[in-house]
């Protein structure tokens, strides 16, 4: 820890708990709460009973109900070193026009290929930091979901604690149908209308994600449908029943006909040749999003039309006849 780093002292608080914040984990709560502070000195103010909840010692597992008195020790942390995301930023300001619905409870937005959902890993920050940036009065904003930094579409965004529970619970019980379009490699087989195989991640130590068909890894099945056929490529859409990272390019990839221009589980061969309609980017877009409004509680379906590069290949291929290619 940098000795000469600027402190800051947070006073004694007490905080009551509304019914927005009521059956959340206290260690949850105070990591949003008290935004700054580490994950370590959280759990330590908690296992040394400094915080109180109704004047009582809690474990992190407790969970809020609604009326809760919380009492927050004062804790000395050292003022951020990196600067605020400023608004005026580029890729920030484009954001607000990728905007496709908002609402009081919800907010969901056509993510651009290359932007990532989060900031982490050598990047300063990604949507959700960027909408923050964007909406400094909003109190609550958070991610329902994560679609790949590669991958475009549709990315669900809470704006009240009460929406993120209502649809996270929609995707722990399989009732969110998202679907996706993806230009893949080859003939797709019309049969081939479902991949069931389990699916495990391993973390290289540069930290990149790789994953592969493993009998030892998780449950995934992934449901798919022919929309377009070519030459040499499918335009399919795959439908992931469970949500596993990186599942619609491993499974495309586990039947033999991978994503174009995916740079890791692609195919050269396929990618060079689609060079010729200018496409420079993975081809798979989160086109559609069923679900349950959190509020008004009516079946609700969302889309977001692909971006100009990936109609542009499309309208390419469509107009000029490529040579059968046998992969």
């Amino acid at each position: 820890m940098n000795q000469n780093a600027p402190q800051t002292k947070l006073q004694v608080s007490f905080v009551t708990i509304s019914e927005e914040n009521a059956t959340q984990r206290i260690d949850n709560f105070l990591i949003t709460h008290l935004k700054g502070v580490p994950k370590s000195m959280i759990y330590r103010i908690l296992r040394k009973g400094e915080v109180r909840v109704n004047k009582k010692r809690v474990k992190p597992e407790y969970k809020l109900n609604t009326g809760d008195e919380i009492r927050i020790p004062p804790i000395r942390i050292a003022e951020k070193a990196a600067p605020e995301i400023s608004s005026k930023l580029n890729k920030v300001a484009e954001l607000e026009t990728t905007i496709i619905y908002e609402d009081d409870v919800i907010l969901a937005i056509n993510k651009p290929s290359g932007i990532a959902v989060h900031g982490g890993s050598g990047l300063s920050f990604g949507v959700i930091e960027g909408l923050r940036a964007l909406r400094p009065e909003a109190k609550f904003l958070e991610l329902v979901h994560r679609i790949d930094r590669e991958t475009s579409g549709i990315l669900l965004i809470a704006k009240k604690r009460s929406a993120l529970k209502s649809l996270h619970e929609q995707l722990r019980l399989k009732q969110m149908q998202k679907s996706y379009l993806a230009l893949v490699k080859g003939n797709w087989p019309s049969e081939c209308k479902v991949i069931q195989a389990p699916l495990l991640k391993n973390v290289l130590k540069s930290g990149e994600r790789v994953v592969k068909v493993d009998k030892e890894g998780k449950p995934s099945e992934t449901r798919f449908k022919v929309e377009e056929r070519f030459n040499f490529a499918t335009l399919i859409k795959a439908s992931p029943v469970t949500g596993r990272t990186h599942q619609i390019r491993v499974h495309t990839q586990y039947a033999n006909h991978p994503i174009a221009f995916d740079d890791r589980y692609g195919d050269s061969q396929f990618d060079a040749l689609l060079m010729k309609t200018k496409l420079n980017r993975l081809f798979l877009h989160a086109a559609k999003v069923k679900f349950i409004h959190p509020k008004t509680m009516q079946e609700m379906q969302l889309v977001a039309p692909l971006d100009k590069i990936l109609q542009a290949c499309l309208t390419e291929i469509r107009n000029h006849k490529y040579q059968q290619i046998d992969f």
